[in-house]
């Protein structure tokens, strides 16, 4: 491919990314949204300023009320700056760079090569599985335009959310090498703003990463601390009181609320599932982590290891809205980079399609839907549970494999080979998922 045919294609695929964005653009206007998230975001900055009740006040038709830890709240100071209107241009314009730029990293955990060029996080240490027929300039802004009609991205976006913020955070920290300086910081910190990261803590610790998690750990007790700090009333009232009371958050019932608990609240047309989803959220949890650490230790899939976490933590979750589930985009890139391009598809079709808001959902309809509706009321949970058992699966019988290790220092290019100087051996492939009896290229 030509430096010209590059260019070429990196100015249509820039187009299609403007008219990606232009189109959800004209939508928000048209449907007037108030991006409620970010208007909450800003009240818990006034509060802070203002030294009021931070978890006191709610804002928006709705009376959303504030739901992160103290730490979170000093962060949001800054969007009390600006006039709204800017504050919300300022949201949509920095959600859609971190979508491009959770598209790059992903694209980088899940190492797959552009035109030729391995693009791996720690350099070429591996053959990737799968090279995108596109150079980098080209293959990027069209999956970021793509990316961005996923129902989970596009209601962040809409709702001026900071869960792309959050998984850039983590999926970034988790993709550095593992003797990295500072490895675990950011991770902590993305669990101090909001507690469900905390799980990829565990995550390191259970598989033998000790030292990535207890400085995640520590950096997590930092954000607790400094909370305190600044606001110690608040921070009384949130550790000891507010961060119990799930039904603050929203209800758990909804069609909204993809997690474990909302699709068992909905299938026994129950508000409060109460032992039945503790039980549930207790053994996905176990068997969660325990299948994490297997393809981590036994097969080194880092990458499958952090998203069995991510699908894990949004399952066992009390509330996980719809837009949490913004981890379907490392996922669809490492299904892709790992060549199961019809369990892509299907993926790409679950989180795209929005059932979840086809089934009558208005009042209590949500616990009133006959049994053929409560799997298009609850996809997101039904996918990421096969996904789950699909991954199990794979994994069952397949003989070990060596954990990553760190890559090999960079040399000048080699010189010819001599008999004083034999060929350099190629490094071993990376560790794939085993090949069944079945099948060994795809899913089914």
């Amino acid at each position: 491919m030509t430096t010209r045919t590059v260019t070429a294609r990196s100015l249509v695929a820039v187009g299609l990314l403007a008219l990606s964005f232009a189109a959800f653009a004209a939508l928000c206007l048209a449907r007037r949204v108030p991006m409620a998230d970010t208007l909450v975001y800003r009240a818990e900055g006034a509060a802070v300023v203002d030294g009021t009740d931070l978890y006191g006040f709610t804002v928006t038709e709705w009376r959303l009320p504030a739901t992160y830890p103290p730490f979170a709240a000093i962060l949001f100071v800054p969007t009390t700056w600006p006039p709204v209107g800017v504050l919300k241009c300022a949201f949509v314009v920095g959600n859609l760079a971190l979508l491009a730029l959770l598209v790059r990293l992903s694209g980088r955990f899940a190492g797959l090569r552009y035109g030729g060029q391995y693009d791996g996080p720690c350099g070429p240490v591996r053959p990737a599985r799968h090279v995108l027929p596109y150079a980098l300039p080209i293959a990027l802004p069209v999956a970021a335009g793509l990316a961005l009609w996923l129902e989970p991205v596009f209601q962040t976006v809409l709702f001026g959310q900071i869960n792309l913020a959050l998984a850039c955070l983590v999926l970034w920290d988790l993709s550095r090498p593992e003797h990295a300086v500072g490895k675990g910081f950011a991770l902590g910190v993305a669990a101090g703003i909001k507690l469900t990261p905390a799980i990829f803590i565990v995550y390191l610790l259970v598989t033998r990463r000790v030292r990535a998690g207890l400085t995640a750990l520590a950096s997590l007790t930092g954000t607790v601390l400094l909370g305190a700090l600044v606001l110690p009333r608040a921070s009384a009232d949130f550790w000891t009181r507010r961060v119990f009371e799930t039904d603050r958050v929203g209800k758990a019932w909804i069609v909204d609320n993809q997690s474990l608990r909302g699709l068992l609240s909905r299938v026994l047309h129950t508000t409060d599932p109460g032992a039945v989803w503790a039980v549930a959220a207790a053994l996905t949890a176990a068997a969660g982590l325990w299948l994490a650490r297997r393809v981590f230790l036994r097969h080194g899939l880092e990458t499958w290891g952090v998203l069995v976490t991510a699908l894990t933590a949004l399952l066992v979750s009390p509330i996980s809205w719809s837009h949490h589930w913004v981890w379907c985009v490392p996922l669809l890139a490492v299904l892709i980079a790992e060549g199961h391009h019809r369990t892509a598809a299907a993926a790409g079709v679950v989180w795209t399609a929005r059932t979840l808001w086809a089934v009558p959902h208005r009042g209590d309809l949500d616990l009133r839907l006959p049994w053929w509706q409560q799997p298009l009321a609850s996809p997101y949970p039904l996918a990421a549970l096969a996904l789950l058992a699909w991954i199990a699966r794979r994994t069952a019988d397949a003989p070990l494999s060596p954990a990553p290790r760190r890559p090999p220092p960079r040399h000048p290019a080699p010189r010819p080979p001599t008999p004083q100087h034999p060929a350099p051996q190629h490094p071993a492939p990376a560790p794939q998922f085993p090949a069944s009896s079945s099948s060994a290229s795809t899913i089914r």
